[in-house]
Order: C-alpha cells, then structure tokens, then sequence
C-alpha cells in the first residue's frame, strides 16, 4: 500500500526483507520523488534496520533514520539522492514524447523518455542532431507506412500477365531487370544508416526499416515479372558507376538528398510512364504499388532535406557540391543506358512499325523532360531557389536513380 503527498511518498513493506522484495517497492518510489524527496517505509521486519542504511550508502541516497511506531512496526525515511538516474531529474517526457534536439549517445537503447540509469556505456550512435536525423511528420510517415503495407503474392494479378509479343517481352524484361537493379540500391544504401541514428529518432529508423520492406518487396516484383518475359537484359556500366556513387555515401543528408529526393523523386514519373504503356494488368499493378510506396520515400526525402535546411544553412552547398562530385563520376555520359531507353520506347511504341516507334521516341523524349520539370518543383518545394533547382536538376545522373 502507498500514498503520496508533494515531496513525500509513505509506502508499506510488510514482512519484506530487501532480498524478498522489498526493494521492487523502494526503487520505483524513489524515481517518482524530485531530488531531496523523502520515501517513508513502513516495516515489520527486523533486518531491514541495519539492511537500508548500507543499501542507502551504496545507492547515494540519504537514509535519515529510523523510528519505532509501536506493534513491531519500524517507519523508516530516505532522502532521494541526486544520482539515481542520469542527470539526476524526473524525466522531462513520456514514453516517445517530444524528441531531443541533440540525444546522449551514453542512454544506449532505451527508449525515449525512460528514466536512464548514470554509468552506462557510450554508444556509437554518429546521428545524435534532431535537425539533421528527423523530420517533423516523419511518426505520420512510418504510421502510413505500417497500414499501406502489401503483399507481392496476393495482391499482384500474376495470372493477367498474358502472352506479347516478343519484342514487348524483350523490353519489359529489360525494364523490369533495370528496376530491380537501381531498387537494390535503395536496399542497400538506407541499411548504412540506421544503426546510426540515436534511438531517441527511433521513428527514422523504424522509418527506414519499412523502406527496406518496401524496396525487398519492389525487387521481388520486378524480378518475377522479368521472368515471365523472354529475351536478354543487360545492366550497363552507367547504371553500375551511377549506383556504387550512391553507396559510397557516408553522409545522412546527402544520401537522403540523392537517393530519396533526386532518385526515387525521378523513378515516380518513370513508374507512371511504364503503367502508362504497361501491355498488361499485372504489369499496371505492380508499378502502379510500387509507386505508391516510393511517393512515401521520397515525401520523407523532402521533408528530412527541408526540416534540415530551415537549420543549417550551410547544408544548400553541401548538398550541391555532392550532386557535383556525383556528376563527376559519370562524366562523359550524357544519355540514359541505351538498353533502358531502347526498352522504353519499344514499350511505348507497343511494337516495331516505323510509324509506332517514332510514337514511342517521341513518348521516351517528353518522359525526360517530365523528370527535368519534376525535379525542379521537389527542389523548389525542398527549399532551393529556381537557380539551384535547376542547376541541381541538370546535373541528375542519366540513370535516373
């Protein structure tokens, strides 16, 4: 039994000794009082007088004495000591309350808002900046994530897939292979991260692990639907180089920037090209979901890189000088992979005849320009001014991701 009143807390122990329990009452008491705080016990047990005097001393608390009440029963009052938990106060929120602008990498796991005992080890968290690590909306986010989940089995219709011709087979082999390719990128690169980030931002990696879901999920898809089309595809040295840059990073920000912004911002509008012209249901279907969760990726991409910049200036020519360096390691090539554009105009085009293929060309052209305009509007919406979103946008690499 335990009552309360400001500063003071009464409990009653019984018969319990301090190795039968007694403490599993002491201790949780004592975090809810304010440093100076009294915790009175009320005790029938003999070896409790000469037991918390020494638990007190060891503990850094202040045991102030001990009075008889009378029918065998003791009342014992404690001081509560400044070293209980770190930092020696209550703790300042609930359990994933409101996030730290910078968080101790000595509270290890625990979970925001606990109370964290002091002498713990430091870990080797490098993410330890709100303004640099999470974004505002990013709880809304993974709660999004979590309800749009999807399964690769069930909810593609595998049996609409039907018969093409086997140029259109080719291309969406080609396509679907090349999918699989950059998606492996965007497997691989946010796994770098997370155990990084100081559990404090746990939402960013609970994030990030429903991207990981999301992108294991898309290379499934777009692995089985190239199976199901004859012909040979190719990945090309572009798309190798432009890849292994994007893994290369070591930098939070500017992976986000790249990967999620830039990139995956650049594969929404060549999703919807290929569910534009998609010869089949299924083909639609697929990307028309993998869309979908990409749009949550790059929404997270834009509103880390916004949230970030409104903090630190000096973020707008860091970001820059890394899409520049990007840039350098593709230089000379100024188109996309030939196979890719090859594969997208033919499935445009949705055959061979001269007439068609120019349909397709044409289609593939005003796909590029799309992206361009895409670009600049997210960049504009990141916060880059016209001049920056352009120059930005102009140096994307021409394998899309």
């Amino acid at each position: 039994m335990m009552s309360t009143s400001a500063g003071v807390i009464a409990l009653d122990g019984g018969e319990l000794s301090l190795s039968e329990g007694l403490l599993a009452l002491v201790r949780p008491a004592l975090t809810r009082l304010d440093e100076g705080g009294v915790l009175a016990i009320l005790s029938r047990n003999r070896d409790v007088d000469h037991d918390l005097p020494s638990w007190c001393r060891a503990e850094r608390h202040e045991y102030l004495g001990a009075e008889d009440i009378g029918n065998g029963e003791h009342r014992h009052l404690i001081g509560r000591g400044r070293f209980i938990v770190q930092g020696g106060d209550k703790p300042a929120m609930e359990l994933r309350g409101p996030m730290p602008e910078r968080a101790d990498p000595g509270s290890g796991f625990a979970p925001r808002g606990v109370l964290v005992e002091a002498g713990g080890p430091v870990y080797p968290f490098d993410l330890v900046d709100r303004a640099h690590v999470a974004p505002p909306e990013v709880a809304s986010l993974y709660d999004q994530a979590v309800s749009s989940q999807w399964d690769a089995t069930r909810d593609v219709p595998w049996t609409k897939v039907g018969t093409h011709a086997p140029e259109i087979d080719a291309a969406i082999r080609q396509i679907m292979t090349f999918l699989a390719e950059n998606e492996l990128s965007a497997l691989y690169l946010p796994s770098k991260f997370i155990s990084r980030i100081h559990p404090a931002y746990v939402e960013v990696a609970m994030f990030l692990a429903t991207q990981l879901q999301d992108e294991a999920r898309h290379i499934d898809v777009f692995l089985k639907r190239a199976q199901l089309a004859a012909g040979i595809a190719v990945s090309s040295v572009t798309t190798s180089r432009s890849l292994l840059s994007l893994l290369e990073l070591q930098d939070f920000s500017e992976a986000a920037f790249l990967l999620s912004v830039l990139g995956e911002g650049t594969f929404l509008d060549l999703l919807s090209f290929i569910g534009r012209y998609a010869p089949d249901e299924a083909t639609a279907e697929l990307v028309r979901r993998a869309r979908n969760d990409e749009s949550r990726h790059v929404h997270f991409g834009l509103a880390h890189i916004r949230h970030a910049l409104s903090q630190d200036a000096s973020l707008y020519p860091r970001l820059e000088a890394a899409v520049r360096r990007r840039s350098a390691t593709l230089a000379g090539v100024g188109s996309v992979p030939a196979p890719v554009q090859d594969s997208l105009t033919i499935l445009a085009a949705g055959g061979t005849d001269s007439r068609s293929v120019a349909r397709g060309h044409d289609a593939f052209r005003e796909l590029l320009e799309t992206m361009h305009s895409s670009r600049i509007k997210r960049l504009l919406n990141a916060g880059f001014d016209a001049g920056q979103a352009e120059t930005i946008s102009s140096l994307h690499t021409a394998n899309f991701m």
